[in-house]
């Protein structure tokens, strides 16, 4: 048996009934049929239990995102369907697994702290967007900005490295606007997922498209609808 497996299966349950601040280990040993010491075995402090789902949903997630980003370029789509591609992939992904999405995206776990181990998997998400981006800016399918960005870069040398170097103009800015498009995203998805749209929007998908292809606008981007 991959204890390791099991309990991370039977926390995820539990993410669902009492939320990432409601986890111990205690609580997982007994939703996952182990001793608390088997649960220790593996991971020994409750930090560390949550450490494994953030990187578990942080793979999963950016993994989501890749595929559909693979498959859409194996279709030779261009990069605006590309972006919806893959902004779809993420949102049938968060909605899926909820708890997880919370996890990740919703408030900070008290006395909790993520280390640096779930740097490289958090960043599969931004790293898929910049690539999409980068692609559109080489393919000469972004359209120049109306406003720039007023005075020195707004970012720090590791979203440049992210995407690889800062682009001339007129599309200096084009990092700035891809943490917008960034950002953008995975507030359309929290106020999805948290039940903030559902009182005023009758078809959520339809919403969903509509807002990704205004919020691509943003960075000079085209996403065909329809």
């Amino acid at each position: 048996m991959d204890i390791s497996s099991v309990v991370r299966a039977a926390a995820r349950r539990l993410l669902v009934e009492l939320g990432a601040g409601g986890l111990t280990l205690e609580a997982v040993a007994e939703g996952a049929g182990l001793a608390v010491t088997d649960v220790a075995s593996v991971f020994p402090h409750r930090d560390d239990l949550l450490t494994a789902l953030l990187i578990d949903a942080y793979n999963e997630s950016g993994a989501a995102m890749e595929q559909a980003d693979q498959a859409a370029k194996d279709d030779g789509a261009p990069t605006g369907t590309r972006f919806l591609a893959v902004a779809r992939a993420l949102r049938a992904w968060a909605l899926a697994n909820p708890a997880e999405f919370a996890l990740v995206y919703g408030s900070p776990v008290p006395g909790y702290h993520a280390p640096q181990d779930t740097v490289p998997p958090a960043s599969r998400t931004p790293a898929v967007l910049a690539g999409i981006v980068r692609s559109a800016l080489e393919a000469g399918e972004l359209t120049p900005p109306r406003r720039a960005v007023p005075g020195p870069p707004l970012i720090r040398p590791e979203a440049t490295a992210l995407f690889g170097s800062v682009p001339e103009a007129p599309f200096a800015d084009v990092i700035e606007r891809g943490i917008v498009l960034w950002s953008n995203l995975i507030g359309l998805l929290a106020f999805e997922v948290f039940a903030r749209t559902h009182d005023s929007v009758l078809d959520q998908s339809d919403f969903f498209d509509f807002a990704i292809a205004v919020t691509a606008e943003g960075i000079g981007l085209v996403v065909p609808l329809g």
